[in-house]
């Protein structure tokens, strides 16, 4: 572990409070890069991504995701916590907090659109920043590749009959625009640009991939910690304006984001799965959409609704609480291969 990753958690936090102060001292500027979008996929942002994945993606031989399927009882675990679990957990959860614990606290009028919010979010699972998470566990490479391809194939289908159920709504407006183009751009373009990078890269051997992908592996973490001061950046007015209200739309999000993670885990560790397979399973288990939840919510219930402002509490979120979310994977492995039988 390089000194940087070992004080991970000091970055992460000094990124935080940079993008918080950036953010309130230069809002022009950020309200410029919030505005570079299509189909409310941030541009700036998607650039970060790719130069966080695609190092990861260059690991990855296609040709070896035929042997995916030995890892099936990892799919199966992940597929039943991000589609059967998730989005009642965080149901739950919202009704729980929202709509009873914290209601005293919150505004009337926007308890029913928080509530709206937290499940839009926790409704389909992440299809991009699971690679970095799979990484920094050193996760099964392959089998995360084909568990995102597999979710992203479930989502078509199933994200707007369970946010219609869970909602009560008969008809929901999926933003399909933001769907499809934001698989292209974080999955489709990434490994095609990462296969063609590689198949160069191989001509000269091996060791020309393996110093390659040395020499890449500062940059997928700048690009996380750029990521986070953009993020809080963009935010930075909202963090500043009701700190109360953000922290409390944070708990039902924390809960569920452990929880969820801590089942996948446990599940896979019952069933015998490899650490290095249920690592990413939990992490993908746990894992948001959240470009796709916020789409969602400004076409549902507008920009300055409670639900708009929810899902970006699950953006703001997202990178802190997945990271410490990799560290006790990391921890726990002694305990995880004891009890596991493989």
């Amino acid at each position: 572990m390089s000194g940087f990753e070992r004080y991970l958690t000091l970055w992460v936090g000094l990124c935080i409070v940079v993008g918080i102060v950036l953010g309130r001292l230069a809002p022009g500027a950020f309200h410029l890069i919030g505005e570079a979008e299509v189909a409310k996929v941030n541009l700036p942002v998607a650039v970060l991504v790719w130069l966080m994945v695609i190092p990861m993606l260059l690991k990855i031989d296609l040709a070896a995701l035929g042997t995916v399927g030995v890892h099936w009882k990892g799919i199966a675990a992940t597929v039943g916590i991000n589609w059967l679990v998730k989005p009642f957990s965080m149901a739950l959860l919202a009704w729980v907090f929202i709509a009873h614990v914290f209601r005293p606290y919150l505004p009337a009028d926007q308890i029913d659109s928080y509530t709206a919010g937290l499940i839009l979010l926790a409704a389909a699972p992440c299809t991009a920043m699971v690679f970095v998470w799979s990484n920094l566990v050193d996760g099964e490479p392959h089998f995360t590749l084909g568990q995102v391809a597999l979710n992203d194939s479930i989502m078509v289908v199933a994200f707007a009959p369970i946010v219609g159920l869970l909602l009560g709504l008969s008809s929901i407006t999926v933003p399909w625009g933001t769907l499809l183009l934001s698989v292209a751009s974080y999955i489709i373009v990434p490994v095609i640009v990462a296969q063609l990078w590689r198949a160069l890269l191989l001509k000269g051997g091996e060791p020309g991939l393996a110093r390659t992908l040395k020499s890449l592996s500062p940059l997928s973490l700048g690009a996380l910690m750029l990521t986070l001061v953009l993020l809080f950046g963009l935010q930075g007015e909202q963090i500043t304006r009701q700190p109360a209200v953000i922290a409390m739309l944070a708990v039902p999000i924390l809960i569920q984001v452990y929880f969820n993670a801590g089942l996948a885990y446990w599940v896979n560790r019952r069933l015998g799965v490899e650490w290095c397979v249920a690592g990413p399973s939990a992490l993908i288990g746990a894992s948001n959409f959240f470009e796709l939840a916020v789409a969602t919510a400004v076409a549902l219930f507008g920009f300055q609704s409670g639900a708009a402002l929810a899902t970006v509490v699950g953006v703001l979120i997202e990178v802190p609480v997945m990271l410490s979310v990799v560290k006790i994977v990391k921890a726990s492995r002694g305990w995880y291969e004891r009890g596991a039988a493989v």
